[in-house]
């Protein structure tokens, strides 16, 4: 059985972690919000890149998990578990991704509501 999705629980955790560590730093004295990073902040991870890498896996479930139940439409060698337990993997995975959309539009709408 593949267990590649497993870990998609895990990256959206270190997603939301990386969401609040961001919010809560300071910009650097004397440094626009848009400026070139110092060199402490060069070895922090990307919030995009990490956003899109849970994306990609949510994506790869998907494809997999269609992609197994098209081979047991077929007749392939693929237990119905197997195509079951990658559906749920996939159907999961796409509902904790929503939730951080969720979570980061209501943090986006409430940083806008703030008065300047």
């Amino acid at each position: 059985m593949n267990t590649s999705g497993i870990g998609n629980a895990s990256l959206l955790r270190q997603l939301a972690a990386q969401a609040r560590q961001v919010a809560t730093e300071p910009v650097a004295p004397g440094a626009a919000p848009g400026s070139a990073p110092t060199p402490a902040q060069v070895d922090k991870p990307d919030f995009a890149a990490l956003l899109g890498e849970a994306l990609g896996g949510v994506n790869d479930a998907q494809q997999s998990a269609a992609a197994l139940g098209e081979r047991f439409l077929r007749g392939g060698d693929v237990d119905l578990a197997e195509v079951m337990v990658s559906m749920q993997r996939a159907g999961l995975s796409f509902q904790a991704m929503t939730e951080v959309r969720n979570h980061l539009v209501s943090a986006y709408q409430e940083i806008m509501r703030m008065p300047v």
